[in-house]
């Protein structure tokens, strides 16, 4: 471990110890933490997106991921820090740091940017949360974990709840193009990213592991702000979008990153993914809130068929552990 001398060893939870190749998490029993993160990370990560959709209103995107990832980069490194906590990363694990940080925050935040700047908020994270299929079919080739009949089950009513709010945009491929390819590059990425998060063994703290790989995404992302783009004047920037910027920092990007973080290694990968297919929901409702995005009878019946899958997917998983204990 990579702690202080005199500091405790963060105990690894329960299925880190399963994130070797070929490993499974069938019998591990699921903490309760892991379900009030996915909660907390479920509304959170939902509002996202349509404060980021106002933020991109006035700040162009490499900037404003820039300020994101630098941002939350730095505050999570404090607080592990803080935390007595030791920012120190061994030999070892820089590489599969860079690699999972290629994915999980340069690719996702480029591409997410991009399709967010380009579409309706609603409908760019409902593209974007196809990840759980990339997941699960990348979780079955790279880590060799075994697709339960509930899992396969609930996915597939997540993804049918993703495809009926999906549906009406199919036209949009052809007149926007480029907002929904740039939100499939986003779920494609992420989906990469909690795969190889899985797939090697990690010695340092969550927090260490969530502030390292924000610090090194931002570094291309940074000079690609000073390369492409105008930074814009503060004064010259609305108050609304100085609110929407200070929450999308404080809560997805410090919080809900630690957050995802922790759950990919509480959980296993296709059930991390699963459970997050209640966020386009969220970012749809809250689209229609704060944006006017229109909601109809797509969105309820979608948010029925997700609210199934999570409880074939979560619940029901639990209940029979508890149960079988």
């Amino acid at each position: 471990m990579t702690t202080d001398r005199n500091q405790p060893v963060e105990p690894m939870p329960s299925s880190a110890h399963t994130v070797t190749r070929g490993a499974t998490a069938g019998a591990q029993p699921l903490p309760p933490s892991g379900y009030v993160l996915l909660s907390a990370l479920t509304l959170f990560w939902g509002l996202n997106w349509p404060m980021a959709k106002i933020v991109l209103g006035e700040i162009p995107v490499w900037t404003f991921r820039s300020l994101c990832l630098v941002v939350g980069g730095c505050a999570l490194l404090a607080i592990a820090r803080l935390g007595g906590r030791s920012l120190r990363v061994p030999t070892s694990e820089i590489r599969p740091l860079l690699l999972c940080a290629l994915f999980n925050i340069v690719g996702w935040h480029l591409f997410s940017g991009y399709g967010i700047s380009l579409i309706e908020s609603g409908r760019a994270a409902i593209i974007a949360f196809t990840m759980p299929i990339w997941a699960a079919m990348m979780g079955w080739f790279v880590l060799g974990e075994r697709l339960t009949l509930s899992g396969v089950f609930g996915l597939g009513l997540g993804v049918l709840g993703l495809a009926v709010l999906v549906g009406p945009d199919l036209g949009s491929l052809g007149s926007a193009p480029l907002g929904s390819l740039f939100m499939l590059g986003a779920a494609v990425s992420w989906a990469a990213g909690t795969v190889f998060m899985k797939r090697f063994r990690w010695s340092i703290p969550v927090g260490v592991l969530a502030g390292w790989q924000l610090t090194a995404g931002a570094v291309p992302v940074v000079l690609g702000a000073l390369i492409f783009e105008q930074i814009p004047s503060p004064a010259a920037i609305s108050v609304e979008v100085w609110l929407a910027l200070a929450y999308v920092l404080a809560m997805p990007m410090v919080f809900c990153h630690w957050a995802w973080f922790k759950i990919v290694r509480l959980f296993p990968a296709t059930m991390a993914a699963a459970g997050t297919l209640a966020i386009p929901v969220v970012g749809v409702i809250s689209g229609a809130v704060v944006l006017g995005e229109p909601v109809g009878w797509r969105e309820i019946v979608a948010l029925l068929l997700v609210c199934a899958a999570l409880t074939v997917v979560l619940v029901v998983p639990a209940w029979r552990q508890a149960r079988s204990a």
